[in-house]
């Protein structure tokens, strides 16, 4: 099995250095997002990754165990060095073998399956507010507001050893794996993923438009994206799927294939109905901040976008302040309900930019690594 890659890696619009690395170097691929300051973030991430690699071309055990020795290169190094002490990374690495993925997890980056319509996330965060969701004691959509949502409660190199997540997958042709730190999952939702996923055929062009996605709804962490596409090396397909309609006789051919052409393109526009109906984002109408329904694209001249609510709220107003330069293309929100919070927020910012002796506001700061 062949696997075609795209990778992108960004360091937002807020922080000052990148703490994100990867790693390709096939069969092996993996994120990490490290933690820990401005060096020691950098130094842990790349350190890890680093001997992760290492340990594969030397052939030491397991990918865990791989991932495991990277613990304990980045502990040692965090003892002994003050200048690093303390850092951690997160590392979500996979290897792909005789159209198996095998997965090593380590913190709140993650890797996902989309296959056949379906995007499902394979890791398990390691954070408070995945732990208590798995408890049922909150839900999924109160995680996501949670104040505590940024606590990882397992990292690599902060204690001497160190729990890792493994899991083994087979691939079937034309799978898509996306592993990705959360600077993507943090400003990104699901099913905008899944969106940009289904899209866009290349996996390069797939990997920057979710980091372009991340930075335009306020880019607050650094991003960093792989997107692996598992393809047949002789293009038969796989075990349990029709054969291809090239071997079938000429009519039912010509019949299938019309047949499959009007179900796709009505499932598809069903499918961009349904998809565009749940998307919410705020931009400009008319000169003034608008929170539209809809999605900022207009494909063929077709709006896919309704204005929800016209403010009163001067877009010129909030342009200015830097963290919403972005408002004429459309900042995204994942409901109407954060929509409405993103203008209250510009509408803090613009009053404190005009008041005497404030700076120029931008009200999306914070967020750990």
């Amino acid at each position: 099995m062949r696997i075609d890659v795209g990778v992108a890696t960004d360091i937002g619009r807020v922080r000052e250095v990148n703490e994100d690395s990867y790693l390709v170097d096939a069969p092996l691929y993996a994120v990490a997002d490290g933690m820990g300051g401005h060096r020691g973030g950098d130094v842990a991430s790349s350190l890890a990754l680093e001997i992760v690699e290492a340990a594969f071309r030397e052939g030491k055990g397991s990918l865990a165990d791989q991932v495991r020795e990277a613990n304990r290169a980045v502990h040692s190094r965090s003892e002994a060095d003050q200048a690093v002490s303390g850092m951690g990374t997160t590392l979500t690495a996979v290897m792909v073998e005789d159209a198996t993925a095998r997965f090593a997890h380590v913190g709140d980056s993650r890797a996902y399956l989309l296959r056949a319509g379906d995007l499902r996330q394979v890791t398990n965060d390691h954070t408070l507010v995945a732990r208590m969701v798995r408890a049922g004691e909150i839900t999924p959509e109160e995680a996501a507001v949670h104040p505590h949502r940024n606590v990882v409660t397992r990292v690599i190199g902060t204690e001497e050893t160190v729990a890792v997540d493994e899991d083994t997958l087979p691939l079937l042709d034309g799978d898509r794996l996306l592993l990705c730190s959360d600077g993507l999952t943090g400003m990104v939702a699901e099913d905008q993923i899944q969106a940009i996923l289904e899209a866009e055929p290349d996996p390069q062009r797939a990997a920057d438009r979710m980091v372009k996605a991340a930075n335009r709804a306020g880019g607050i962490d650094n991003i960093t994206v792989l997107v692996l596409d598992a393809l047949s090396e002789d293009g038969d397909p796989p075990p349990g799927q029709l054969p291809s309609p090239s071997r079938w006789p000429s009519l039912k051919r010509l019949i299938a294939g019309a047949v499959i052409a009007v179900v796709v393109i009505v499932a598809v526009l069903f499918g961009v109905r349904a998809y565009v109906d749940r998307q919410w984002y705020v931009g400009e109408s008319d000169g003034k901040v608008a929170v539209f329904q809809g999605i900022p694209a207009h494909p063929l001249g077709i709006t896919l976008a309704d204005v929800d609510t016209q403010t009163e709220i001067a877009a010129a107003d909030v342009v200015a302040i830097e963290v919403y330069r972005d408002l004429p293309d459309g900042i995204s929100a994942e409901n109407r309900a954060d929509a409405f919070a993103i203008v209250e927020q510009m509408r803090a910012d613009v009053t404190d930019a005009a008041s005497p002796g404030t700076g120029d506001g931008g009200g999306n700061g914070g967020g750990a690594a």
